[in-house]
């Protein structure tokens, strides 16, 4: 028996990078999975290939910012399962801009993809899995939500709401006996797609930067994190809710 076996979870932004990798995670251990991403071609694809490894999942396209198609998503997942037990809010992008230089318009397009989508998801997880007997809900933040970055004041602030977010829903479930518990992720410098396009764009001496700054010396792979999304959806999580999960080879530890 998996240690997701009988369990339903759906997971944004799980075409590629984090949230394919927590879908096959969460697949091989016995869960049904739901991935939704704007990337319908990549996602139809990680898709397709789970269930022909014998696994239970399905592809719906999803805009993680328009607020009813979350209800829609919600209710396609219970139809197609039969619930929802396990919300992984993975969906983000990354803007790059200082304080003094940012725009008006990446700052609020960063805010609405990576925090107002994680309210809109944390809102629909719950209303759905407090009638259910509850569930697990993730949400992936970052270092980035926890220490400052000079030139990722949007991103900073994002995932910053991320963090406190998830404590407040954690705090206003656990006492009205929801039976929902929601944690964060943070993830360090990991290798995704998204991470390895940034890194094109930049100074080629900046990737050893990163590896030079974190303890351990090289990057993150997206199923080191996904085993921490694994844990948290898992009954073995169960003591555990309004918590922080770093995932970073020691970066913040200094």
């Amino acid at each position: 028996m998996g240690r997701l076996q009988g369990k339903i979870a759906l997971i944004t932004g799980g075409a590629r990078g984090l949230g394919e990798a927590m879908g096959r995670a969460m697949a091989a251990e016995g869960a049904a999975v739901a991935l939704t991403d704007l990337l319908e071609e990549e996602g139809t694809r990680v898709a397709a290939d789970l269930t022909e490894q014998g696994h239970k999942a399905m592809f719906l396209q999803q805009d993680v910012t328009d607020e009813a198609r979350w209800d829609a998503v919600v209710a396609e997942v219970s139809d197609r399962f039969g619930g929802l037990n396990v919300l992984v809010n993975n969906a983000g992008i990354a803007a790059v801009g200082a304080i003094d230089e940012a725009s008006f318009a990446d700052w609020r397009r960063t805010q609405a993809v990576n925090l107002d989508s994680v309210f809109l998801g944390c809102r629909a997880g719950v209303r759905y899995m407090k009638d259910q007997g509850g569930g697990s809900i993730i949400n992936i933040s970052s270092i980035e939500g926890i220490v400052g970055n000079a030139v990722l004041a949007a991103y900073n602030a994002s995932k910053g709401g991320v963090r406190l977010l998830t404590k407040s829903a954690a705090v206003r479930c656990a006492e009205a006996g929801f039976g929902v518990r929601v944690n964060s992720i943070h993830p360090g410098f990991v290798m995704t797609a998204m991470v390895s396009e940034g890194f094109a764009d930049a100074p080629p001496e900046m990737a050893d930067q990163v590896i030079a700054m974190t303890p351990m010396k090289r990057f993150g792979t997206p199923e080191e994190i996904a085993a921490g999304a694994v844990f948290l959806a898992s009954e073995e999580s169960a003591f555990m809710t309004g918590s922080e999960l770093v995932i970073d080879g020691g970066v913040i530890a200094q």
